[in-house]
């Protein structure tokens, strides 16, 4: 089989990236690459899922108080041992942990990096085929360097992550990563095993015309996210439109989509649930640094994601995330009402 040399795997890519700052010690593109092999690893089981007994509930709940899948516990164990097993994290925080783990050890004490992430995002999905995925966000440590990391390395705005990213388990399975030079994305070619660069230097389109949102909350949505999703529903040839209704329930999907394509994903407070549901550490602030750094926005509606200082490891917030002009619209009706 003859392979088209001038497609970099995520490993080539990496240490390409480490040529072009010659003072860089190379400990997050290692950790980078660690989070690829445990991605590889999580799709052979998804793959496979619906021949082996790891579909279905596992029995437990999660912090969240949600039913916990058994292959949000395969995953998470992946990603965490690892992370574990390498030299560039000194512990992680996960949506299905209640606290964090400190990998305490004089290898992992000696690293600078931390990790936070949600191992299998739409997990609901799982028995109905439909795609989802990893989200997972690094950050530099605070505490020093040589002891165990604390969990005041994981209550960081999100402003301060180093690199961000997800996988998708779908059609292809692909991993978006972000550092502050750019949001780069790679598919996995399963003939040899690698992740290879399909999509350099994303950038999110100003706009676009799919809008993703549970229409099914509509009258428990404020007023302001009321107008904006009635707005949408008016769109034709004449002012911007028309605009298409696209929510298929896993947020990796539906932002990868607009990140891509354009649009905005919309998760808002309801009169029941007036911080939402999505985690701000494990889901908003990953994706508000991938958004923003390919050119889109996000916000929590009154303030920008990414400058929200989080107060616990599983506080939730309100979500809006996309194409610029898309949101720059929404904050008008949410400014008026």
């Amino acid at each position: 089989m003859n392979f088209n040399r001038k497609i970099l795997t995520l490993d080539e890519f990496t240490i390409q990236q480490l040529r072009n700052f010659p003072h860089a010690t190379g400990e997050l593109s290692s950790l980078l690459r660690d989070l690829g092999l445990a991605a590889k690893r999580v799709n052979v089981e998804v793959n496979k899922a619906g021949l082996v007994d790891i579909l279905g509930d596992h029995g437990s709940v999660n912090v969240q108080g949600e039913e916990v899948k058994k292959l949000d516990i395969f995953a998470n164990n992946q990603f965490m041992k690892v992370l574990q097993h390498g030299v560039s994290c000194a512990g992680i925080a996960s949506e299905e942990l209640d606290d964090i783990v400190v990998f305490n050890d004089e290898i992992s004490n000696q690293s600078k990096y931390v990790v936070m992430f949600d191992p299998l995002d739409g997990s609901g999905n799982i028995d109905v085929n439909i795609s989802i995925g990893t989200i997972f966000g690094v950050y530099r440590r605070l505490s020093e360097r040589g002891t165990p990391c604390n969990e005041k390395d994981f209550l960081q705005k999100g402003i301060q992550q180093v690199a961000a990213g997800y996988i998708v388990y779908g059609s292809s399975t692909m991993l978006v990563y972000a550092t502050r030079r750019g949001v780069n994305g790679f598919t996995l070619d399963p003939s040899i095993g690698e992740f290879c660069l399909s999509h350099p230097d994303i950038k999110c389109p100003p706009v676009g015309n799919i809008y993703s949102v549970n229409h099914g909350n509509f009258f428990r949505y404020e007023k302001g996210v009321q107008e904006y999703i009635t707005a949408c529903q008016k769109k034709d040839k004449t002012n911007g439109g028309p605009y298409t209704q696209r929510y298929i329930g896993s947020m990796v999907a539906d932002v990868h989509r607009g990140l891509i394509k354009g649009g905005i994903f919309m998760y808002p407070g309801t009169t029941d649930k007036p911080n939402g549901k999505l985690r701000l550490a494990y889901e908003c602030n990953p994706f508000a640094f991938i958004v923003e750094v390919a050119g889109g926005r996000a916000t929590n509606g009154k303030q920008r994601i990414l400058e929200i200082e989080p107060t616990t490891l599983h506080q939730r917030v309100p979500m809006f995330i996309g194409s610029k002009d898309m949101m720059d619209e929404l904050e008008g009706c949410l400014i008026n009402n």
